[in-house]
């Protein structure tokens, strides 16, 4: 079991990290419990994109958005018969002091919202209902096979946590995740609450934002990095 200690928003939070097996972690965060995956590390090889293959078109046509971790919901951007890409972001859930966007992982269209702004919700709790692109299209298209899964790669070593000077003001991971976009550089100037990177961690991303003002003195961290909670990502003036 590791152990944390991590600030945010000026509040003090403590955190343990215990790996369970498949890729399963117990993270516990000032007392409150949550189980999450860690998709990397799943003994079943990396995650791939839903394929529209023959057998799955003729199983059924909603899927699902469910919630990955207790939150509140704060935003909704859709409306039960809107169409959606892929991607595209149905709400906003926020959980441990970050504003997590939701995204379909299909083209299709909103079948129902299940929740309002202002809701607060579990882990599993239903989010959007949808239907699939894929499967009203059945009778016009022959579907064709999904191309076979990639071998699984065993992932690299995680990298050494870089640490700060002491006394600097750091921007740190609350959680662990892979950085998915570094939205400043060395030179700009930020305010408190200013988005300086994106994180993806269980399977939302997460606007990762600086805790108070100054100037990008150090990026500690790239795109695609994986990186550990408590890990220091910016460094600020």
């Amino acid at each position: 079991m590791k152990e944390f200690k991590f600030k945010i928003g000026g509040q003090d939070y403590a955190a343990t990290v215990e790996d369970l097996k498949d890729g399963q972690m117990k993270v516990t965060v000032n007392g409150q419990t949550y189980q999450v995956e860690v998709p990397h590390k799943k003994a079943e090889g990396p995650r791939v994109a839903m394929a529209p293959a023959a057998p799955a078109a003729q199983t059924g046509g909603t899927k699902n958005v469910n919630s990955e971790l207790p939150g509140t919901v704060t935003k909704i951007n859709v409306a039960a018969g809107q169409h959606v890409k892929r991607g595209e972001v149905l709400l906003v859930v926020e959980a441990m002091k970050m504003a997590n966007d939701i995204v379909s992982e299909v083209d299709g269209t909103v079948q129902r919202v299940a929740v309002t702004q202002g809701q607060s919700v579990n882990q599993g709790d239903l989010l959007v209902e949808m239907v699939a692109d894929f499967v009203a299209a059945k009778a016009e298209v022959t579907p064709k096979p999904a191309p076979a899964a990639p071998a699984p790669v065993a992932a690299p070593a995680p990298a050494p946590t870089p640490s700060a000077p002491a006394g600097s003001k750091t921007v740190t991971a609350p959680l662990p995740g892979t950085i998915t976009k570094v939205t400043v550089k060395v030179g700009d100037t930020v305010n408190a609450g200013d988005t300086v990177l994106l994180m993806e961690a269980m399977k939302m991303e997460n606007n990762i934002t600086a805790e108070f003002a100054g100037t990008v003195k150090a990026i500690l961290v790239d795109t695609g990095n994986q990186v550990q909670s408590g890990q220091a990502l910016v460094e600020l003036d």
